[in-house]
């Protein structure tokens, strides 16, 4: 069965979701950037304090992207009015979870940090990182709905939007609180994270604004201000909640991997803060179309086509391995250059440019398996979804931990984790389309 769906619809929902990942990455790049040039235990630390800020934020990525499972589906069976309360049903979840997640992060992340990093410079450092970023997992939390809301309509141009807005911010802020430049004050480490959260609520009212001026608001019923139906939000979460944890071990799992690299050396933590911050570039294509894969799954079955969804599904795939051939090309013909973006110390752009080769690898297999993966979640099987990703973790765990406790001299040995899951996460997913009745999933 051939896919209906055109290649140029697949790119009009992508693209838009490209620029709005890369709002997140080029904090990321621009931090790394930065601080490359304050000192390479500034880049450990900023990067061990990112990932473990993120790691509570997905709890939020994952109840919104059951939020874009509902939504799309909603959109492609026509029933436009219900898009509203179920998006005000995810406002008030939202709130709960992130105001957990900021008192959590306020009262034990210097515990939790002191226990998890050995080098008492980079804990230092990254608590002093910790002390300014936690202040934005409020904002970050409904940039998530708000994205997820987007995507499901497939109208996904206004993330391109709040990513230019996101992204001058940040830049703007990252120069002059890190260095002390236009009469700020000089704040290293604790700067990049006071510009990031400054980037987050600037995104955040863009969201809102653009919202309230130009979407139907009427349509969708949205901000009416619906009367809570318990079964809704029972519903949601029943949907929502595979996804949350799935998420959540996922990059639960990605905060080890740099914690047993962190435990190899402030070099090696040092060579994977450069090569994350390249991988996270490259990738950013990958998460586009495996986000497209998604709701474009949830919208096939909602209008009866289940037939075309994995069709569909590696069209997707072959969209997104172009996407991402421009980058591979850079990286692996002129690394000394894209790596001199990140740090002005030859010696530690040399040491990294075996991880950057290899990642480099990594990012086919995972432009295979993430669409398919996410093909999965979007047909509402999130339960599945869940044990499949578990699964995979376990054995990408296994990994990380053989190559960064046995051949701990050699940091691009643990990346090749990164190859083990792309390909096991398409293999198990693509496992489960083929064979698995999923075709009748009712949400």
């Amino acid at each position: 069965m051939k896919s209906s769906i055109k290649n140029k619809t697949i790119w009009l929902i992508a693209y838009p979701i490209i620029f709005g990942n890369l709002a997140q990455t080029l904090i990321t790049l621009t931090d790394t950037a930065f601080l490359g040039r304050v000192s390479a235990l500034a880049l450990g630390a900023s990067m061990m304090a990112g990932i473990y800020y993120y790691v509570y934020s997905t709890l939020a990525w994952g109840f919104a992207m059951g939020i874009q499972i509902i939504v799309a589906r909603r959109l492609g069976e026509g029933r436009l009015e219900r898009i509203g309360v179920v998006f005000e049903h995810g406002l008030v979840f939202v709130f709960l979870l992130s105001c957990c997640l900021f008192l959590l992060q306020h009262f034990f992340t210097d515990y939790l940090l002191g226990k998890i990093i050995q080098s008492p410079n980079i804990c230092t450092l990254a608590i002093e990182y910790m002390d300014y970023r936690h202040y934005g997992i409020i904002f970050v939390c409904f940039n998530f709905l708000f994205r997820a809301l987007y995507i499901g309509l497939s109208n996904t141009k206004v993330i391109s939007f709040s990513t230019i807005l996101m992204a001058g911010v940040n830049i703007f802020l990252d120069y002059a609180l890190i260095f002390g430049k236009f009469g700020f004050p000089q704040m290293g480490v604790g700067g990049a994270a006071l510009a990031s959260v400054c980037a987050e609520i600037s995104a955040l009212l863009f969201f809102i604004g653009y919202t309230l001026l130009k979407l139907p608001l009427k349509t969708y019923m949205l901000f009416y201000f619906h009367k809570l139906e318990g079964w809704l939000m029972k519903s949601i979460l029943k949907l929502a909640f595979p996804t949350m944890i799935q998420k959540l071990l996922s990059f639960g799992t990605w905060f080890i991997f740099f914690a047993l690299v962190e435990h190899m050396g402030e070099g090696p933590i040092a060579i994977s803060g450069i090569v994350r911050s390249v991988y996270m570039l490259v990738m950013i294509p990958v998460f586009a179309f495996a986000a497209t894969a998604n709701t474009l799954t949830s919208r096939l079955i909602g209008e009866g086509k289940t037939q075309e969804v994995l069709p569909t599904i590696f069209k997707t795939i072959g969209q997104g391995l172009l996407a991402i051939l421009p980058a591979l090309l850079c990286c692996l013909a002129i690394p000394h250059l894209v790596l001199s973006i990140y740090t002005n110390d030859m010696t530690l752009a040399d040491a990294s440019i075996p991880s950057l080769i290899v990642v480099c690898c990594a990012s086919v297999a995972m432009s295979i398996g993430m669409p398919l993966f996410e093909g999965v979640s979007g047909t509402g099987n999130t339960t599945y979804a869940l044990i499949l990703e578990t699964i995979v973790l376990v054995g990408y765990t296994c990994s990380v931990w053989f190559f960064a406790s046995f051949i701990s001299t050699r940091v691009e040995w643990v990346w090749t984790s990164e190859f083990t899951y792309g390909a096991l996460i398409g293999l198990v997913s693509w496992l489960f389309l083929r064979f698995a009745s999923w075709q009748h999933k009712k949400i």
